[in-house]
């Protein structure tokens, strides 16, 4: 009976994909990240002291009443079919109650932030969670959602990186070999049923090697081992633009137009590092944070700028057949509006323009391709892709028990392709 009270309990809406996503244009500047560490992936440890940040600006610059509330999904972010009762401790949302506006900034916002999760709204089980931001107490008046994790760690995971034995990839991609122990997990029956495992590279879901499969299991060891899976582009080392200071212009910015409640900035124009040799140097792999070298408080007093990117493509012509997107976590890896570039023939060179907070960004241009009837984002034609770039990959796996209804994170773990290098050269 309890089974059935919980699933009436459910919304009755689709249960495709979730995906993290700014329903309200006012809302910049969206983090969530661990407690103390803005380049922390949101992954809590149940049962622990862990906990995150949530950080957003309304450009309204008034004072509205958020809440919010978590969603939990399978491994392959569907809704859960279970009700909240079972994965919610407490109450089914909480107000966002901390907030101030700006100050000494030209640009006029109110900041919002929250410690996550509350004593009185925290999840209670591990998986795949979504993190729902509200206006109004009204589900409906969505602002945006944010992916973040909750795990056990019952399986063990051994992994390294190494160079796939490919001939077309051994220069250009690294492969994430793996095995699992699940001697902690009752009740694999059928592991290639029960098990799903996911890994990340950088923190990324677009490019996220998902629903892998074991390849032959020996007594409580599943063996991840195959060439065309766990199998990742490199990449290159990422670019920057520092805009910690908009008085004092950085390396990157070409030019900056002070106004008297707004600035813009033109970052330098620039073009393929395809040919490029490799150099290694220290990156956020993608990421950003928020820091102000103008005044002291960055959460309400770091300042907004208009920022114009410009890429130079090879002849002065634009790619064909595909289109080219500002890359990284400041356009939430090309979902955000402004990541497309347009192409200005008059300029030879693709343009746009988005709204940055104070604060140093890691930025690639990735060009968006087709194959086999899918999208992705590459990087082979803009930056190149190099065995010896530095990336971070997590490994989670997922299990689901015989009767379950929804997939449990009962392994988390981290491995950087430099520190976790089988080979190279």
């Amino acid at each position: 009976m309890r089974s059935l009270i919980a699933l009436l309990l459910v919304p009755i809406f689709g249960f495709g994909q979730i995906e993290e996503e700014v329903r309200m244009p006012q809302i910049k500047t969206v983090q969530l990240y661990m407690f103390g560490n803005q380049l922390g992936f949101p992954a809590l440890e149940l049962n622990t002291g862990d906990r995150m940040e949530l950080h957003f600006d309304d450009m309204d610059a008034n004072i509205k009443n958020y809440s919010y509330t978590f969603q939990l999904c399978n491994a392959d972010w569907t809704q859960a079919l279970v009700s909240p009762f079972d994965y919610i401790n407490g109450f089914m949302q909480q107000r966002i109650s901390t907030y101030r506006t700006s100050n000494v900034a030209l640009t006029r916002y109110t900041h919002y932030q929250a410690v996550l999760p509350d004593r009185s709204c925290a999840p209670k089980v591990p998986g795949n969670y979504i993190l729902k931001v509200f206006l109004d107490g009204d589900t409906s008046k969505l602002a945006f959602s944010r992916r973040f994790l909750v795990f056990v760690n019952r399986a063990i995971i051994a992994a390294e990186v190494v160079q796939p034995f490919n001939a077309s990839q051994f220069r250009t991609h690294q492969k994430v070999e793996f095995k699992i122990n699940t001697k902690n997990l009752p009740q694999i029956v059928n592991a290639a049923q029960q098990m799903a495992v996911s890994i990340l590279q950088n923190g990324r879901w677009d490019n996220a090697a998902v629903q892998l499969k074991p390849v032959f299991m020996t007594n409580n060891i599943l063996q991840y081992n195959t060439e065309s899976e766990a199998v990742f582009p490199a990449g290159k080392e990422w670019r920057w633009l520092d805009m910690r200071s908009l008085r004092l212009q950085s390396d990157r910015i070409d030019s900056a137009h002070y106004f008297k409640n707004s600035t813009e900035i033109f970052v330098r124009p620039t073009g393929t590092r395809r040919a490029q040799e490799f150099n290694f140097y220290g990156d956020h792999d993608g990421l950003f944070y928020i820091e102000t070298l103008d005044n002291f408080n960055p959460l309400w007093q770091a300042d907004y700028a208009l920022v114009h990117f410009a890429y130079v493509p090879a002849g002065d012509a634009p790619f064909l057949n595909k289109d080219l997107y500002l890359f990284g976590k400041l356009t939430n890896y090309g979902l955000d509006e402004g990541a497309r570039m347009r192409f200005n023939s008059e300029k030879g060179m693709y343009e746009t323009t988005v709204v940055l907070k104070q604060g140093y960004y890691d930025v690639a241009y990735a060009t968006l391709e087709q194959r086999q009837g899918k999208q992705f984002f590459s990087f082979e034609e803009t930056e190149g892709n190099y065995w010896e770039t530095e990336n971070n990959y997590m490994i989670l796996v997922y299990y689901r028990p015989l009767g379950g209804r929804y997939d449990e994170l009962v392994g988390f773990s981290r491995i950087n392709s430099l520190t976790g290098r089988l080979h190279g050269n």
